[in-house]
């Protein structure tokens, strides 16, 4: 993803699109790298919706910049860039998305939105970090750090650019890129401490059996409302959150259930289940759907994002999902 050889097919056609003035032809050969921008993107903003917005503002900044795109670099690394600063320039604006303090857990981060894998890029080489770089844990580890720590990492440790290339579209340094990476890469360690940090590595992006088998365990609970089975699937120090709502906890598989049903979940009205097996953020997850006394159709309700560990759920983020239709899940069954 780096710079490529002097003209490549993509920059010389891109060029010849601008010496003709054809904007057709222009959005054709930037179309291709709209899903991986869109990724890159979220990664900055943890927001699908942002991410969506943002890359269509990189298409239009690449639009009035056209003229200057000479070739240097490769297409693919102009257009990175310009995604990158767009990024920026939008944190800079919007005070609700300064850095989260490194004491405060992932539900503070009301903003964070799942990413449907239908969408993810179907370059494999791209598919082969995905995982390891798209799931939730990362996602919000990297809102820890500041806006241009979040770019170095992204720029140099995911996307593996070159310190010259990252500096260059950060118009700054190698020595002040270096340093910021240096200092994302500690955060990172702080927010990950189990995970595997180096994404530029072969990582797997399948789900394992354990994840196949324990998200169809889940639904099967819910749907039966076999709340001792559904006990059984959570850790004792599991993780759960649920989105919007501030506030994670880590609470024991009793509590949690109980905690459910005291809130209403799998009692009168609250009872008749109909789930799917999804993912995103190359994640398991399930959408529940609930259908209520006198409604003929099972309502879309939520989205449980499932972090799997040694065959039991060890996280659980809950996303509240009516009214997504980017999901690409059915409203009602």
């Amino acid at each position: 993803m780096t710079d490529a050889s002097p003209l490549g097919t993509a920059e010389a056609a891109f060029i010849e699109a601008v010496r003709t003035g054809d904007p057709a032809r222009l959005a054709l050969i930037t179309e291709r790298y709209r899903r991986e921008l869109q990724v890159h993107c979220y990664r900055m903003l943890a927001n699908y919706e942002d991410a969506q917005d943002l890359t269509q503002e990189t298409f239009l900044r690449a639009w009035n910049k056209r003229e200057s795109f000479k070739g240097h670099a490769a297409l693919r690394t102009w257009l990175y860039r310009i995604a990158t600063n767009a990024c920026l320039d939008f944190l800079d604006k919007r005070n609700d998305r300064t850095p989260v303090p490194s004491e405060l857990p992932d539900a503070e981060l009301p903003y964070l939105q799942p990413y449907p894998d239908r969408m993810l890029p179907e370059d494999p080489q791209e598919s082969v970090v995905a995982r390891e770089t798209i799931e939730l844990a990362f996602i919000v580890a990297v809102q820890h750090l500041p806006p241009r720590q979040r770019a170095a990492l992204i720029l140099r440790d995911v996307l593996g650019w070159p310190a010259p290339t990252a500096a260059e579209a950060l118009k700054s340094t190698v020595a002040s890129v270096t340093s910021a990476l240096q200092r994302a890469r500690v955060t990172m360690r702080e927010q990950l401490p189990d995970r595997r940090l180096d994404w530029r590595s072969p990582a797997t992006h399948e789900l394992s059996r354990d994840e196949r088998e324990v998200v169809k365990s889940y639904i099967d609970a819910h749907e039966r409302n076999d709340l001792d089975r559904l006990t059984a699937l959570l850790r004792d120090d599991l993780r759960f959150a649920m989105l919007p709502d501030p506030g994670a906890v880590i609470t024991t598989a009793k509590d949690a259930v109980d905690g459910w049903v005291s809130g209403g979940l799998f009692q009168r009205g609250y009872d008749d289940w109909r789930c799917i097996a999804t993912t995103v953020n190359r994640m398991p997850a399930a959408a529940l759907y609930l259908r209520t006394p006198g409604d003929p159709a099972y309502r879309l309700l939520n989205l449980a994002v499932l972090h799997i560990a040694d065959g039991q759920i060890a996280e659980l983020t809950g996303f509240e999902v009516a009214g997504k239709p980017w999901l690409g899940l059915a409203p009602a069954l």
